[in-house]
């Protein structure tokens, strides 16, 4: 099997036609910014029920190791 890399790229808009026919001639395929975030926010649960205080000791947690 082989491995997948990711790779993030600076387009031009005005040569994005052809790189999306070319990724299609390679079997590549072709996520953008916009549509990585969009499943990754799709992807979180919804409803969680968390307090302010909650969040706060989990932020500090993460800032500061504690």
């Amino acid at each position: 099997m082989e491995s997948i890399l990711d790779v993030r790229l600076n387009i031009p808009k005005s040569d994005m036609r052809f790189f999306r026919e070319l990724a299609t001639k390679m079997g590549w395929g072709i996520e953008t910014k916009e549509n990585a975030l969009r499943k990754f926010i799709a992807s979180r649960p919804n409803g969680v029920k968390l307090s302010d205080e909650e969040i706060l000791s989990e932020v500090y947690a993460v800032r500061y190791g504690k």
